[in-house]
């Protein structure tokens, strides 16, 4: 299924590039590229998105800082592979349990990385 970038968006948003994301309750690697980053969540590209409603512990690394991003999040939409598709496949997810202090750090991160406000 194929979904047009949302006009529902409330957060600033930041492009970034985290290539080594921990999911779940095991701590195993997850190989997918973070596309972009908002105070409310990360959209993830990958061909093997997880299923919507799926809740797991993620963990990345915010690029050229030491903030370590680790919180509950949920699967909110996502998008299987389509050959000759329009939009890349992946999955948005939603910052479910996110400590204060970290949320106000990943908000001061994508401060500093967009000049554009998504409304």
């Amino acid at each position: 299924m194929d979904y047009p970038p949302s006009s529902k968006r409330s957060h600033l948003r930041a492009p970034i590039l985290v290539t080594h994301v921990r999911m779940g309750e095991d701590r195993k690697y997850f190989f997918g590229y973070a596309k972009n980053i908002s105070l409310s969540g990360i959209f993830i590209q990958t061909v093997t998105p997880k299923d919507v409603g799926e809740e797991f512990n993620i963990e990345f690394i915010l690029p050229k800082t030491e903030i370590t991003v680790k919180c509950r999040c949920r699967v909110i939409w996502n998008r299987r592979y389509s050959e000759g598709g329009k939009y890349e496949p992946g999955m948005g997810l939603k910052f479910e349990e996110i400590d204060p202090v970290l949320a106000a750090q990943v908000a001061e991160w994508v401060k500093g990385h967009t000049d554009t406000e998504i409304i």
